[in-house]
């Protein structure tokens, strides 16, 4: 909170929204479901009225969150049951958005009415968080999608549990609503709801790691990874960089369309690399290339998400280092930290091993094997925004001295730098 703002003052309400992947059986992604603040005294601004709150959030977060989809993606948005029966939906596009029904909305009359409205008008309607409960059954027979709560049914013994979601599923035989497995935590629950029927899919597995035995990281995975620790460099040589982009052919063809495309504003074709170099600078063509090379190491559609992941986490920490003069670790480094924080994802290794090949300093490393220093704090504050946890991200927030509102804008901002720059990236390839 500023100076100028007073605990009441509802200036003081931030725009906030994380995003969170949904794939098909194909590990396309589907859609997201966005992550709102529950509420606008979730980290600190105090309001009378949390559903309004929460009305201003989704309709400004939504706008923020949708720039970089896709067309045919669609957006999941949590709504209570205050704003179902008031009909806050229809603020929104019904061939993007897709109602979410709360777990704790109760299947009144009034709510019931409100949705068949919404069904009559042509949204898509899901149910959260089901776990078999007959009383939410009416919602249920409605939804077009139910999500079904993995975790909370199978709990800590994972596949170990599977008859009791064998049980689940059995009661729901007949339904014609599209099933969809949240808190998938790992790859074999995930191939247990693909065996149960499900065709959409949620959660932390995706950001886990996936151990194939026997599988090493490869040279060109290792050349790639010493490359983004030299762009790290602030004294990178420019005419070395130059003579890397010259002798790959996708790296010259890639950084020609990025610097001629409309955006960049140049009034001539660019056709020389050390051309390129020298308009775009140094440290925004380390920016692109570090995107270009980290999309390359995982070109499937779960490894771009996880890609955008570590972008969006790298500029966010940068951004935090920008807003808060008492965090003495060079901007650099926390670059760095966000970028590779994801690394064991998207090679599918675990992290330990791959920093064995990683010429990262003992601090960097130890952050990113989850230490609890200062530079450990940040990459949790990183997944707190992430996953939504509001209590989490409020003790880092407190712990690491840094404004809940300047970290909410700077989440944001760094939501639309990733979408930007993955987006050219991914418009700038040559056709295969």
């Amino acid at each position: 909170m500023s100076q100028q703002q007073k605990p009441g003052d509802s200036t003081s309400e931030s725009v906030f929204v994380a995003r969170q992947p949904i794939f098909d059986e194909q590990m396309d992604i589907w859609g997201y479901e966005l992550l709102f603040r529950a509420s606008g005294d979730a980290l600190g601004a105090q309001v009378s009225d949390a559903d309004m709150a929460t009305a201003k959030v989704i309709a400004d977060g939504f706008i923020l969150a949708s720039g970089g989809m896709k067309s045919g993606q669609r957006a999941l948005i949590n709504f209570p049951q205050n704003l179902i029966i008031e009909q806050f939906p229809y603020a929104l596009p019904g061939d993007i958005a897709v109602i979410e029904i709360l777990e704790d909305v109760r299947p009144e009359p009034a709510v019931l009415e409100a949705l068949q409205t919404l069904k009559e008008a042509g949204y898509t309607l899901a149910m959260d968080d089901f776990m078999g409960e007959p009383e939410l059954m009416p919602f249920v027979e409605m939804a077009d999608i139910l999500k079904v709560d993995i975790l909370g049914i199978l709990g800590s013994e994972g596949v170990a549990n599977a008859d009791k979601l064998r049980t689940v599923m059995a009661d729901l035989s007949g339904m014609s609503c599209r099933l969809l497995a949240e808190k998938v935590e790992d790859n074999d629950v995930f191939k247990l709801c693909k065996e149960l029927g499900f065709s959409l899919f949620q959660g932390y597995f995706f950001a886990k790691p996936e151990i194939i035995p026997g599988k090493k990281i490869s040279t060109g995975e290792v050349t790639k990874i010493h490359l983004l620790k030299e762009l790290g460099n602030p004294d990178f040589e420019v005419a070395k960089l130059s003579r890397i982009i010259q002798s790959d052919l996708s790296l010259s063809y890639r950084l020609f369309r990025y610097i001629n495309s409309a955006g960049m504003g140049v009034r001539q074709k660019v056709e020389s690399v050390q051309r390129a170099l020298t308009l775009l600078g140094q440290r925004q063509i380390s920016q692109w290339l570090r995107v270009v090379i980290m999309s390359d190491i995982a070109p499937s559609k779960k490894g771009q998400e996880v890609a955008f992941m570590s972008v969006q986490r790298a500029r966010f920490l940068e951004l935090l280092h920008t807003a808060a003069g008492q965090l003495h670790i060079n901007q650099e480094r926390l670059f760095l930290l966000g970028l590779f924080s994801m690394l064991d994802s998207l090679l599918g290794l675990p992290m330990d091993e791959i920093l064995k090949n990683v010429p990262l300093d003992e601090e960097l490393k130890k952050a990113l094997q989850g230490d609890d220093s200062q530079l450990g704090s940040l990459l949790g504050l990183v997944g707190a925004y992430e996953h939504a946890d509001w209590e989490r991200a409020r003790v880092l927030l407190e712990q690491c001295q840094l404004a809940p509102e300047k970290a909410d804008r700077n989440y944001v901002e760094a939501m639309a730098w990733a979408q930007q720059l993955l987006q050219n990236e991914e418009q700038e390839q040559p056709s295969q």
